[in-house]
């Protein structure tokens, strides 16, 4: 098949590219490298080096003697040329990774969330309008998040999208299936929620295909294609803003710096492995819905933990000192997290779990690149609002010079 990854430079697009590759499709990436610029912004670099996107491209070509095409187009602000590429290339199928991803980014100015809301939304809209337009029938997968559904503690498994639920008529109760409401935690996971409903409306009025997967939170650093040459290594985020909970304390550990956990670390979240991430998506590929069917969805996770479970863990096997912090999120402080993932087991998904093996994978590659890291944007410190911010903890090591009058 032919397939456009967008957003193909980041964090889950580049191995999923390359997974994708390696079975054999022909793989165009289309990306606006914002993500690069938001590092130049933020001040700091991917821990694992990371070449020019053309650069890997070569590199994996070399390699496999598969070629992946780069094409440098910004879904947001320009939908013609977006609609033409569509139109010449006529995509298989179009997965869609392009959005602004992290959670603190998006909550940390008006700025930010302008921004996130407009290049998350415009993004997904502009496709979709895109595909209807160029009458293009391709099967549509978009990673999303299990953020829409909130973190409240229900008391039952969260199903793959859509709630039974019944409804009181004049002739009496009558059941029917609605889309999980929506909870959404910041704005970026307002933007995923906006984006179902823009999918459910698509599908309906103009019969696009769409799978949507509501993923848990990535950890881990390697797939089996990333591992073939070392310039063919995935980013790896240790930022307060973009590095993911589990990650960011097997780096915490390697350095030597606490683990920071925020408020009392009882937060439940879903997790999934890298790995598991792309072959997921893969296995999306082969259930593809029909036209005229309602908007697939799938929970993309394999488990689920406790922050500060994940902390003790971490500690246990490497030794690393836990510190709690004030949390600078809006949000409970203690959560159970029941999730159903039927779909992606049935598929075939034999699922990657917590390991003391790759957990000291992530941390061998944490040290090896250690001198890459600065210690001043490893703390969590975008509030959700002002009077959070008032509390949030910038210097977790104390190092910081203190004033003695």
């Amino acid at each position: 098949m032919k397939i456009a990854v967008l957003g193909g430079d980041g964090f889950v697009g580049w191995p999923t590219s390359l997974h994708l590759s390696n079975l054999g499709h022909e793989v165009h990436i289309v990306d606006n490298l914002s993500r690069r610029w938001i590092d130049t912004e933020l001040g700091v670099q991917s821990l694992t080096p990371m070449d020019s996107i053309q650069e890997r491209c070569r590199i994996w070509r070399q390699e496999t003697g598969r070629e992946i095409r780069f094409h440098l187009l910004d879904l947001a602000k320009e939908y013609e040329r977006v609609k033409q590429w569509l139109a010449e290339e006529r995509p298989d199928v179009v997965i869609h990774f392009a959005e602004q991803r992290a959670a603190p980014y998006s909550m940390k100015t008006d700025r930010h969330k302008v921004y996130t809301v407009g290049n998350n939304v415009n993004a997904t809209h502009n496709l979709l309008a895109a595909l209807v337009e160029t009458g293009i029938d391709a099967h549509l997968v978009h990673l999303g998040t299990m953020g829409v559904y909130g973190y409240s503690s229900v008391g039952a498994p969260i199903p793959e999208g859509y709630l039974d639920v019944e409804i009181a008529t004049p002739a009496g109760p009558r059941g029917q299936q609605i889309l999980y409401p929506t909870k959404p935690g910041s704005i970026y996971h307002m933007t995923k929620s906006l984006d179902q409903i823009l999918f459910q409306f698509y599908a309906q009025n103009d019969g696009l295909r769409i799978t949507d997967l509501h993923q848990g939170i990535v950890w881990g650093t390697h797939t089996d294609q990333t591992r073939r040459h070392p310039q063919l290594i995935n980013r790896f985020d240790y930022d307060g803003d973009y590095g993911t909970v589990l990650n960011r304390f097997l780096i915490q550990a390697a350095i030597g710096y606490p683990l920071t956990v925020h408020g009392t670390g009882g937060q439940t979240r879903a997790f999934i492995h890298v790995q598991d991430s792309v072959r997921c998506i893969e296995l999306a590929l082969s259930d593809a819905p029909e036209a005229g069917e309602r908007v697939k969805i799938f929970n993309q996770m394999t488990e689920t933990h406790r922050v500060r479970d994940l902390a003790e863990l971490v500690a246990k096997i490497t030794g690393a000192t836990v510190a709690y912090l004030p949390n600078p999120r809006k949000e409970a402080d203690e959560n159970d997290l029941l999730v159903k993932n039927d779909q992606f087991l049935a598929l075939g998904l034999d699922p990657i779990r917590l390991q003391e093996g790759l957990l000291s994978e992530v941390v061998d590659v944490a040290k090896k690149f250690a001198h890459r890291i600065d210690r001043k944007r490893v703390p969590a410190v975008s509030a959700w609002t002002r009077d959070i911010a008032r509390r949030v903890d910038h210097d977790p090591e104390g190092k910081r010079l203190k004033s003695v009058s």
